[in-house]
């Protein structure tokens, strides 16, 4: 009868233990449980992005941007998007009124000088490449021109069509504003050279309206990105090589750029986030090639701030 005592001791000394034991493991796997639902809880991302630029990368960042912001995840946030040339583009970028500043050209080729640290400041993001297609009226009897014909054109040296084995119909310049990106490319590449304005030429900033005078005005002339080709104009050969997707990639057509989305700094988390949904794979694949644009990937040739092209 003496042993009761110490072995009641013992068994509620052990039932205590046990109990003890199991409340931990419970407060344990509840913390675990608290931990994992703040882990798997995301908090969406809010605010709003202003992207301002080239008329030519314009058509590309507004697709996707209405995209983006059907896209649940980015509900919360808002994208505007705005023309006015990549010059506008870089400028706005730079002084912290746009959040992106969309390109045609490199920002040290706009912003040099005096304005070569604000260059340094800004972020490359590279999206996408363009090429430059020289268009006219349908019926100016040309097909191609070689890269002298196009300077004695949009130098004003050449002033009809049949002096380019057209018909006889004088030319109409249709040309871009020195901001515009496209005019940069295209006097970089297909010129070689830049021309002064020629008196009694049209320039227009907007892609969308140059196609439109040209396809209007007989004997008109000018460039336009590959996006904006239609039946409504001619795309002429350069050098007899035509403005083909095949041809820039393989490096056989030399009027091109990469469209650039330049950030002041690295990206905030909301601009970052519409910059990672654009170098997508489903945009790369999708929205780049359906609006006529190119996927840098598929670049066989790369090309450097100098012009330099290189082989990949």
């Amino acid at each position: 009868m003496k042993l009761k005592k110490p072995l009641l001791m013992m068994g509620t000394l052990a039932l205590l233990l046990v109990v003890s034991a199991c409340g931990s493991n419970n407060n344990a796997t509840q913390g675990a449980g608290n931990s994992t639902t703040e882990t798997n809880k995301e908090v969406a991302l809010s605010g709003s992005i202003l992207a301002v630029g080239s008329t030519a990368l314009q058509p590309l960042v507004e697709q996707v941007g209405q995209k983006f912001m059907a896209d649940a995840k980015y509900s919360k946030i808002a994208v505007q998007v705005q023309g006015g040339g990549s010059g506008t583009g870089l400028t706005q970028v730079s002084g912290g009124q746009a959040d992106i500043g969309n390109s045609d050209v490199f920002a040290e080729e706009k912003l040099k000088d005096a304005d070569a640290d604000k260059a340094k400041e800004l972020v490359d993001h590279q999206v996408a490449v363009v090429a430059m297609a020289t268009v006219s009226n349908k019926d100016t009897g040309v097909d191609s021109l070689t890269q002298q014909q196009l300077v004695d054109i949009f130098s004003g040296k050449v002033t009809n069509w049949k002096e380019v084995g057209g018909i006889d119909e004088k030319i109409v310049l249709v040309n871009r504003p020195s901001s515009s990106g496209t005019r940069s490319t295209f006097e970089k590449y297909a010129l070689g050279t830049k021309v002064d304005d020629i008196a009694g030429s049209i320039q227009e900033e907007s892609s969308g309206t140059v196609r439109k005078i040209i396809g209007e005005t007989p004997g008109a002339i000018g460039y336009l990105a590959l996006s904006y080709l239609d039946d409504s104009i001619k795309s002429v050969q350069y050098d007899g090589v035509e403005a083909t997707v095949d041809n820039v990639t393989a490096g056989n057509y030399p009027v091109w750029a990469y469209e650039h989305m330049y950030t002041k700094g690295e990206p905030n988390e909301v601009v970052k986030a519409f910059l990672d949904y654009m170098t997508s794979d489903e945009v790369q694949n999708g929205d780049v090639v359906e609006l006529g644009y190119i996927p840098a990937s598929k670049m066989q040739v790369s090309r450097d701030v100098d012009g330099n092209v290189t082989k990949k």
